[in-house]
């Protein structure tokens, strides 16, 4: 089986980004790594795809980017990486949004939009729909989901059942027994979701420790800060016995926070609070997170784009690790 990039950034143990640039002899590689990367590419036998100057006449050089958002922190983190990783081949980002309003279904996707002004398409944090999925496919162009991806398409994205069960398990290490979860849009159901995904690993871990699994301990928060202290304050209205909460992003967390100080009562202190992202907010938060490299993921997913532009093989799935960062707004229910 043909070796391509991704593989290299495994055996190198840097990122693609980085083979890249080491292997084209672009500055800001030091030359242990660089020497890395090329012995890593020789024993796989990997050979660099073309770059797109060299790729066949009639290119538009341009890459479709559908995304719902880009003022969330995830989506722009992952735009910006595509972007720059593009650019560095001299592609161009046409940039696809959807208008995303709570308590009202989204447009379905129409990819004449893209038809003859792309080469390929990038889809970013947005859970398409099987029949959005086959109007794509149908356009020809090579195809990458960064987040949700679907099924037999190549994604890059994080194992969401893992790391929602790594959050629920550090918080029921520090004893914590009644831990809710602040999940996504109460539409949000298809399987392949990073919502859905996610509340699927807080019940198994909930299930899995013996804590209670009660229905009305998953509140909506919607992915935003207003989201996340809304639900937070109706969640605790309800359920005032809790003292944990998994938040399925680090801006929902915050949201979290603020309606714990809302109350007059302190996170990690009164309710111990976990969001994922690793938000550059979360620190000044004292925030805990399940920290991802959504920058990273953009431009390994831009990569492969390219590299199936010029046929070289891609793996199907691409997995990123989360780190957990331990800071003030979680600690042993002891201390409560």
């Amino acid at each position: 089986m043909a070796h391509g990039i991704v593989d290299v950034a495994r055996a190198a143990g840097v990122s693609t980004a980085t083979v890249s640039r080491a292997l084209r002899g672009l500055p800001n590689v030091t030359h242990t790594t660089r020497e890395r990367v090329r012995r890593a590419a020789e024993e796989l036998g990997y050979v660099p795809s073309p770059t797109a100057a060299s790729l066949a006449t009639g290119r538009t050089r341009t890459i479709g980017l559908i995304s719902p958002w880009v003022s969330h922190w995830f989506f722009a983190q992952v735009i910006e990486g595509a972007e720059r990783a593009l650019r560095a081949e001299d592609f161009d980002a046409l940039l696809y949004t959807f208008e995303v309003d709570r308590g009202t279904r989204r447009l379905a996707l129409d990819p004449g939009v893209l038809r003859r002004r792309v080469d390929g398409v990038l889809v970013v944090g947005l859970p398409l729909e099987p029949a959005e999925i086959a109007t794509l496919d149908e356009l020809g162009y090579p195809l990458v989901f960064v987040g949700p991806g679907a099924p037999d398409h190549v994604t890059v994205g994080l194992d969401d059942v893992d790391t929602a069960r790594r959050a629920v398990a550090h918080l029921a290490e520090l004893g914590h027994r009644v831990v809710a979860h602040l999940t996504g849009e109460p539409d949000d159901v298809l399987a392949w979701s990073p919502a859905v995904r996610r509340a699927q690993g807080w019940r198994l871990e909930v299930a899995h420790r013996g804590l209670d699994a009660s229905p009305d301990l998953e509140v909506h928060g919607h992915f935003d800060v207003a989201g996340g202290r809304a639900s937070m304050h109706r969640l605790m209205d309800a359920r005032p016995d809790v003292t944990a909460v998994f938040a399925a992003s680090d801006e929902m967390a915050m949201g979290a926070i603020l309606a714990v100080r809302d109350r007059g009562l302190r996170a990690g202190e009164d309710v111990s609070v976990i969001g994922v992202d690793g938000h550059q907010m979360s620190e000044h938060l004292g925030l805990t997170t399940l920290a991802q490299d959504a920058y990273e993921q953009g431009v390994t997913a831009a990569t492969m784009l390219l590299e199936l532009l010029t046929g070289t093989p891609v793996p199907r799935d691409v997995v990123f690790p989360t780190t957990l960062i331990q800071r003030s707004s979680t600690r042993p229910v002891t201390e409560l």
